[in-house]
């Protein structure tokens, strides 16, 4: 059987996320050498000017109304990468992971009070088994709250807004302009925001070179290129679910490129959250549209 539109951009979105978990470590060995928020605006930028050309080609789509939407979008980007990178200054790795993924939650209740209409039933046992995988991935023995945590709940939540949004713009406006938009926005809001606030030493080591060559095209210009073509022809809930596969990869490639032991546990964790896409993939959603 030929699979749907719909299917094929799901497939897409999934290779999405196998970038984005893959290049975890990457970036969490350059971010050693340069600060997070100088990195975000480099790595934004060099994206940006790699979407120039096609942008050029694609000109004839520009409009007040796609930069403004593009702009919305960059600013949500922003604040979940911005709130993420505050709240690990004061809560763990293991809680951030967590909380993050509860974007996979906020994006489902979202659409629920836009809609007036629930998830079907094989979607939210999806939604549940993703979420009790992603609390044995990422949470250890304790789950203690703190004040980080709240900082990463917004973090969620910028990002649940941003699939939520890219899912309502997506198919109105052109993708290339729609991605160059928020991306350069990121760059922007980061170099600001590099410039106010402390920043411990900046060292451009080959760490940082790669990590940002590698990042910067395959991990942000085509991936939300991707994501802005691909959200036309998927649901917003299955986007946030097939986004909670990142922490699964980002595990893996820690196991292959760090050498990080991944537990019993873990690996029960992502086994369910990739039965929650599954189920979700193939049950479909009633309530939500593409």
């Amino acid at each position: 059987m030929k699979p749907s539109r719909s299917q094929w951009a799901d497939f897409s979105l999934l290779l999405v996320t196998l970038v984005w978990g893959s290049t975890f470590v990457i970036v969490k060995w350059a971010i050693e050498d340069l600060p997070p928020l100088p990195f975000l605006a480099i790595r934004f930028a060099l994206a940006f000017i790699s979407l120039l050309p096609f942008l050029y080609f694609q000109k004839a789509h520009i409009s007040k109304g796609t930069l403004l939407k593009g702009v919305a979008l960059g600013c949500l980007l922003f604040s979940g990468y911005a709130w993420q990178t505050v709240g690990l200054q004061y809560t763990t790795a293991s809680n951030a992971g967590f909380i993050t993924g509860l974007s996979v939650v906020f994006v489902p209740a979202l659409v629920a009070l836009t809609t007036r209409k629930f998830p079907s039933p094989g979607l939210i046992l999806g939604i549940l088994s993703a979420l009790v995988g992603l609390a044995l991935l990422s949470l250890g023995d304790q789950f203690q709250l703190n004040k980080g945590d709240l900082m990463v709940l917004f973090c969620a939540l910028s990002f649940a807004l941003h699939i939520f949004f890219v899912g309502r713009y997506a198919p109105q406006t052109n993708a290339t302009v729609l991605a160059s938009a928020q991306i350069l926005t990121v760059s922007v809001l980061s170099g600001i925001f590099s410039i106010f606030l402390p920043q411990s030493t900046m060292h451009f080591s080959t760490n940082v070179w790669v990590a940002l060559l590698v990042t910067a095209i395959p991990a942000t210009s085509l991936a939300f290129f991707a994501q802005s073509k691909m959200q036309q022809f998927t649901t917003a809930t299955h986007t946030a679910l097939i986004f909670s596969m990142e922490p699964v990869f980002a595990a893996f490639s820690a196991f292959f490129l760090a050498g990080e032991i991944l537990t019993p546990k873990a690996l029960l964790g992502a086994g369910l959250v990739l039965v929650g896409m599954l189920i979700s993939e193939f049950t479909g959603s009633v309530a939500e549209s593409p």
